[in-house]
């Protein structure tokens, strides 16, 4: 049998394997998706639609997934704040308030009137929180699990074609697409608090016009955008490849098909939000599958045999699925009457079209400090050498990576989910008291943070043990070499990574946005001094110590939000408290004056005898 044979056979063999690990990875998620919690079910305050600005961002360097829109619809939501704060203001008393009594209860704990209600610990137990925690994050694992594993299935073919220029170019390329589809990462993010609203409203007529309203303006996007890396490929790619980078002949016909996939990307990112806010996990996790089964049996069919495409095969792949998972959204929003087709080309009303643009605003600076950043590590990563051999490694390194921070990812939107509920202080007509509020909020918090450095420890232990498998997924030594270093700097943040992810998570359940988007700039700012410093001297390594800088300033803000400076901070709490007594006394003060000028002019009135 000749070499060329025996190559096809072994690649045959590989993309069997990975195909059978997808299928039973996403056997896993249909069983974990119907383990949606009854507490959300029961829920009566808006749904809080989960997101993952962070999953994009662990998959910015590959570009945005085919999992229908888990990766890229994932940003920033801040509906947290807008539920807690419209019941927390709200001018009904506990007792027409206690309809919530459902979830407060199960985050309270069925302790009756006459005991003493003792908040849980910070340390897991398997108590109900904790049970109530695992049942939330176990289908949110199973939507982010399918990302990865398509830019592994990627990577791992592209990797057989034993050159690192190919790896190489097809990295930029997915940067440079992810970094230009970031730009409208505020759709799905306002998409997903204005269907969370009309629908806890039953207002079936304001949720199909939010999500029209988001396709209309995604078109829009999705015209530009594409029009864009089409006609200015070679300016794009300049942003992480120098003019005549050896990469560019492989990353050019990438980026070309992948911008083709912009609208049907959208479209996906969309859709997912509007199933995410009708707090729907089943159907996307559905659709992911649906749509990454093609993806699994197109990739070695078009960068192999019988097309030989090469990278650009990659690229095609990705398009046919995203493709696919854009035509299912659309029929199956038609039928659940989430969209009507004419209205998504209606021009909406002036006023929905400039709230939806002020709420994406307000979402972009931590875009852009995210966006910089990982141009600036690939632009770095491109030009240590001109052999391919270094951005090869740095792609291994950051699948690692991606990998690693699936389970503590998930665990980030389960913060957002449950701390505006847990801050919600309700009357409990069964229990016959006050539940939930700003104790237990901060309990759940520090139970969430506990999970978050066990499993970052657990995950970053487990993949330095597998690291002699992991560096197999490339032929080339030199690969396995230079990545080998940084793979371990990415297994160690992941300790870090545990408690970063459900920080960045409480801030936005507790809509402290402008502290996350200035903590990221500073982080952004601090990586890349480092990187410049430190690459120059050490290479690849030097530039993932520049990123342990990012996740270390990141750490640091997380902990000055949760334990100083953040709404849950003791702190806060002391010095407000504070205050309460002064601020009562002018009240007391003020009503005394108010009343005795009231008698003073009601008097008169009072003393008018009476005529007849």
């Amino acid at each position: 049998m000749s070499t060329k044979q025996q190559n096809t056979g072994r690649n045959t063999r590989s993309s069997r394997q990975q195909l059978f690990l997808l299928l039973v990875a996403t056997v896993a998620s249909f069983h974990t998706v119907h383990a949606v919690p009854g507490f959300i079910k029961k829920s009566a305050l808006n749904p809080v639609p989960s997101t993952n600005a962070q999953a994009h961002r662990l998959t910015s360097s590959f570009g945005p997934s085919v999992t229908g829109g888990s990766a890229e619809a994932n940003i920033t939501e801040n509906a947290g704040l807008a539920n807690t704060t419209q019941l927390l203001s709200s001018s009904e008393t506990p007792l027409e308030k206690s309809t919530i009594h459902g979830t407060a209860q199960e985050w309270a704990g069925s302790t009756s009137p006459a005991q003493v209600v003792e908040e849980p610990g910070p340390w897991p137990c398997m108590d109900e929180l904790d049970k109530q925690l695992i049942k939330i994050s176990l289908p949110v694992i199973a939507n982010f699990a399918i990302s990865p594993l398509v830019g592994a299935i990627d990577l791992f073919f592209i990797n057989r074609l034993g050159n690192a220029l190919a790896v190489a170019g097809q990295a930029a390329s997915n940067q440079v697409f992810g970094s230009v589809f970031w730009l409208t990462s505020f759709l799905p993010s306002i998409t997903a608090i204005e269907v969370s609203r009309e629908s806890a409203q039953g207002n079936e007529e304001g949720v199909q016009e939010a999500v029209c309203r988001a396709l209309f303006v995604g078109i829009i996007f999705a015209f530009l955008g594409s029009g864009f890396l089409l006609t200015c490929t070679e300016k794009a790619l300049s942003s992480v490849l120098k003019s005549g980078a050896p990469a560019l002949e492989f990353a050019r016909p990438y980026l070309k098909i992948r911008a083709i996939s912009f609208l049907p990307s959208l479209i996906s990112i969309v859709g997912f939000s509007a199933f995410r806010g009708q707090m729907d996990t089943a159907t996307p996790v559905r659709i992911s599958f649906f749509a990454n089964i093609f993806h699994a049996l197109l990739v070695p069919m078009f960068i192999f045999k019988p097309f030989s495409m090469g990278v650009s095969g990659a690229a095609l792949a990705t398009l046919i699925a995203e493709t696919i998972s854009a035509f299912t959204y659309l029929v199956l929003m038609t039928r659940k009457k989430l969209i009507n087709m004419s209205k998504i080309f209606q021009i909406p009303e002036f006023s929905k079209i400039r709230d939806l643009m002020k709420g994406g605003l307000a979402l972009q600076l931590r875009n852009v400090a995210f966006n910089l950043t990982f141009i600036s590590v690939t632009r770095m990563t491109q030009a240590i050498d001109s052999d391919g051999v270094a951005p090869a490694a740095h792609a291994m390194a950051l699948q690692t990576f991606q990998v690693g921070g699936i389970v503590l990812l998930a665990l980030s939107v389960v913060a957002q989910t449950v701390v505006p509920a847990a801050l919600v202080e309700t009357y409990d007509d069964n229990l016959q008291r006050t539940v939930g509020g700003l104790e237990h909020a901060r309990a759940t918090v520090n139970r969430l943070m506990s999970w978050g450095v066990i499993l970052g420890a657990a995950l970053g232990s487990l993949q330095i043990v597998l690291m002699p498998l992991i560096m197999k997924s490339t032929p080339l030594q030199e690969v396995r070499d230079a990545a080998r270093l940084p793979a371990y700097f990415a297994s160690v943040f992941q300790i870090i990574n545990g408690s970063v992810f459900i920080g960045e998570g409480v801030m936005v359940g507790t809509g402290s946005f402008l502290f996350l988007s200035l903590s990221t700039a500073i982080a952004s700012v601090g990586c890349v001094g480092a990187m410049r410093s430190l690459a120059p001297r050490f290479g690849l390594t030097g530039i993932w110590m520049g990123f342990g800088v990012f996740n270390g300033i990141r750490l640091l803000c997380v902990l000055l939000h949760q334990y100083y400076l953040g709404p849950l901070a003791r702190r806060v709490e002391e010095t407000t408290k504070a205050k309460l007594p002064v601020e009562n006394e002018e009240h007391r003060i003020q009503s005394a004056a108010t009343n005795d000028e009231d008698q003073s002019t009601t008097a008169p009135i009072l003393a008018v005898p009476d005529e007849q």
